[in-house]
């Protein structure tokens, strides 16, 4: 795969210099051999081949290895208040047309689930998961009608007025992006429970999962921003050249963030940088982390980069339908549970992979 010119610099080693004020908690790795060797031996029925659980065998193992500290010890998996949280935030990038969709489009999505009317409220109430909505920069104040019943939390963590235009400057300072990734440790450490779903919401997301994509990982742009040639609707081939335009623009501005904190401060939004802190928070409680489409991927790939153990904590719900969510997951070497070509985002996916992580629970009781 060949990588496009102003990444060619960023392809070698990546040495990370963290500001003095980023205060990262400590994220233990889970490898446990005497527990899987325990497990895999109760996994086993007579007449049946090895590993005949394929992959459900293994997401019981990571399940495992998460809630024990002691494979002696370990007995059942249990899943306590599970909790979905969904961070919004607006980006400066939008002004550059590169979605299909307007600034006001964030905070219609935010009523609609403030008001319980999203498909992520319907997929929460089914599954037991209480959900809470965090304004992490929203261009605007939300402010529900005098009328309409909040039937979901909003937390106000805003660290701005929506992200700077990253064509022509930074989307955020570091100081934003370090206080970003403490708003979101902050959110985890306040919820109950041992299971956290993430999702994010807000126009112009993409851009920047691209943009993290292909500075990360050396993706193609192009390929990062790619266009499922089953979509419709969306941008047409003017506008998907334009938001081309647009991003290889920003990356070329950039072309010396190329760090995981400085790439997330350069070109990435303020909802992801919090889903960083909160699955950096998570991951140090021994939490569940279920990760939801593209732009929390594209979280994820930033927490991998700041504290490589995070990875053993989480698992990616499902692969949506955006071409570069499906390489995002090849570098991240992760196997989704879920393929349902989903566009809807807000952790809808995550949850819709929640009865995989219940079956995986079933199989280890008496």
């Amino acid at each position: 795969m060949s990588v496009d010119s102003v990444f060619e610099s960023v392809t070698g080693a990546r040495k990370a210099v963290l500001p003095s004020g980023l205060r990262l908690p400590a994220v233990l790795p889970t490898a446990d051999e005497a527990l899987d060797a325990s497990l895999a031996q109760r996994l086993a029925h007579d007449g049946f081949p090895a590993h005949a659980l394929g992959r459900l065998e293994a997401l019981v193992l990571q399940l495992a290895r998460i809630q024990s500290t002691n494979a002696q010890s370990f007995d059942l998996l249990a899943f306590d208040s599970p909790q979905v949280v969904v961070f919004a935030a607006d980006h400066g990038i939008a002004d550059e047309g590169v979605s299909a969709f307007s600034l006001e489009v964030t905070q219609q999505r935010v009523l609609q689930m403030l008001r319980g009317r999203a498909p992520v409220n319907t997929l929460a109430a089914l599954h037991g998961f209480e959900v809470t909505v965090v304004d992490a920069g929203l261009a605007s104040h939300v402010v529900l009608p005098e009328d309409a019943t909040r039937r979901v939390p909003l937390v106000v963590r805003k660290i701005g007025h929506g992200t700077r235009n990253m064509v022509l400057s930074p989307a955020m300072s570091i100081t934003q992006a370090v206080a970003a990734l403490h708003a979101g440790m902050d959110v985890v450490k306040h919820l109950p429970g041992n299971v956290l779903a993430l999702g994010d919401v807000g126009v112009g997301s993409t851009s920047c999962a691209a943009l993290l994509l292909s500075r990360l990982c050396g993706v193609p742009l192009a390929d990062a921003c790619g266009r499922d040639h089953h979509q419709e609707g969306g941008l047409n081939n003017s506008q998907l050249q334009n938001k081309l335009e647009k991003l290889f623009a920003a990356a070329s501005r950039h072309r010396k963030a190329v760090t995981p904190l400085d790439a997330l401060a350069a070109m990435g939004g303020f909802e992801i940088a919090m889903m960083v802190g909160a699955m950096l928070q998570a991951a140090s409680e021994r939490r569940v982390v279920l990760v939801d489409g593209f732009v929390a991927g594209a979280a994820a790939l930033v927490a991998r980069g700041l504290c490589p153990a995070v990875a053993d904590y989480l698992v990616f719900g499902h692969r949506s339908a955006e071409p570069g969510h499906r390489l995002l997951l090849i570098h991240l070497q992760a196997q989704p549970l879920l393929d349902m070509e989903l566009r809807v985002g807000q952790a809808s996916g995550a949850l819709l992979a929640w009865p995989l992580l219940q079956a995986a629970q079933s199989l280890l009781e008496p």
